[in-house]
C-alpha cells in the first residue's frame, strides 16, 4: 500500500475488508464532508446528528465508519455510528406483530418492525455525553444479527465510552415521509397485491411512520442521502450484500443467509418506500450524493437549509 495513505485510512480499509480503490472517490467526496461536519459541530453547543438515506446496498454503513475515523482522526471529534437495522424488533416480538396486526410485519425492514422507544433512548444517552460530560460515561448500543434474523443479547451489545461530538444514523427508510390515503390504494408490486389486498399492513407502516419517525426527523441536524438512479439497482445491490454476509460466515452454523429468489421476495417489502424515497426526499437533505448503478458518485448537491 503506498506510503502516502494516511494510517487510519490504510487500516481503514483493512478493516472494512476493502479495496485501495475506495480511497480515491472517497478522498474525494468525503474528507470535505467530513470538514463540513467538524465545522457544524464546533458551532454546535451540543452533540450533532447526522441521518443518511440511501437504499439497501447503497454504501451508507461504509460511508459512516469512513466519517466516524475522518471525525477522529483528522479533528480530534468522537463520532460514533448508528444502525436503523440494529433496532429491529426480536424476532418474537416481530412474530406477536404478525399474529395480532398483520403476517406481513414478522419480516424486518419496513417501519413498525423497529424498536423506536431503544432507539430513542440510545440516542438521548449518545447525545447527552457532549463536551464536559463524565468522561467515564457508557452507553450501551444494540447489535442485530442478519445471520441469524434476530437481536444480539444485551451482553454482545456494542460500548460507546466518554464523551460524543457526533452520532451518525443510517437507515434505508430514514427521511420518508407518510404517504397520502389515495397513493396508498395501489398496490406497487405482487407482494402487496396478493398479501396485502385490503392495505392494513401499508396503512400501518404510514401511521408509524407518521407517529414514530416524525418526531425522529425533529432531532436531527444535518440530512444526507445517497440516491440511487431507480429502485431497479436494489436486487443487484442487496445480492451482493447477501453474498458478503455468507461468506463472512464461513464455517459457522447454518444461518438466515438469503437466496435470489428470497432477495426477490424480500426486496417488496422495500419497493413503495424507497420508490417514494426517491421520488420526494433529494430536496429535504443538506448533502445529496447521486448514484450510478455501479454505485459511483456522479452528482452533488449542497445545501445550507431545506424544505420540509
Amino acid at each position: 500500500m503506498p506510503e502516502d495513505i494516511p494510517a487510519w485510512q490504510q487500516q481503514f480499509l483493512q478493516l472494512h475488508q476493502l479495496n485501495e480503490s475506495y480511497l480515491s472517490p472517497a478522498q474525494k467526496w468525503f474528507n470535505s464532508l467530513a470538514a463540513q461536519l467538524a465545522a457544524y459541530r464546533n458551532r454546535a453547543s451540543a452533540p450533532i446528528l447526522l441521518a443518511i438515506n440511501g437504499c439497501q446496498g447503497s454504501g451508507k454503513s461504509t460511508l459512516s465508519q469512513y466519517l466516524v475515523a475522518s471525525l477522529q482522526f483528522d479533528y480530534q471529534l468522537s463520532a460514533v455510528a448508528l444502525s436503523l437495522d440494529d433496532f429491529y424488533y426480536t424476532r418474537d416480538e416481530r412474530t406477536r406483530l404478525s399474529q395480532t396486526v398483520h403476517p406481513l410485519l414478522a419480516t424486518r425492514g419496513v417501519p413498525g418492525t423497529h424498536d423506536m422507544g431503544l432507539l430513542s433512548k440510545t440516542l438521548d444517552d449518545l447525545l447527552r455525553t457532549g463536551r464536559g460530560s463524565d468522561s467515564g460515561s457508557v452507553v450501551k448500543i444494540p447489535r442485530f444479527d442478519k445471520a441469524i434474523d434476530d437481536r444480539l443479547p444485551e451482553t454482545s451489545w456494542a460500548l460507546k465510552k466518554g464523551e460524543v461530538d457526533i452520532v451518525i444514523l443510517e437507515g434505508w427508510c430514514l427521511g420518508v415521509y407518510p404517504e397520502s390515503e389515495q397513493e396508498l390504494e395501489l398496490p406497487v408490486n405482487a407482494l402487496e397485491e396478493q398479501e396485502d389486498p385490503q392495505g392494513i399492513w401499508r396503512g400501518y407502516v404510514n401511521n408509524v411512520i407518521t407517529e414514530q419517525f416524525l418526531p425522529l426527523y425533529r432531532r436531527v441536524d444535518q440530512w444526507l442521502m445517497l440516491q440511487a438512479p431507480s429502485f431497479e439497482c436494489v436486487f443487484q445491490w442487496r445480492l451482493e450484500q447477501e453474498q458478503k454476509l455468507a461468506n463472512s460466515l464461513l464455517g459457522r452454523a447454518p444461518s438466515k443467509v438469503m437466496t435470489e429468489k428470497e432477495i426477490a421476495r424480500f426486496i417488496q417489502y422495500y419497493q413503495r418506500l424507497t420508490q417514494w424515497c426517491l421520488d420526494t426526499l433529494p430536496r429535504r437533505v443538506h448533502y445529496l450524493y447521486q448514484l450510478d448503478s455501479d454505485r459511483n458518485i456522479v452528482n452533488v448537491e449542497w445545501r445550507e437549509s431545506i424544505s420540509e
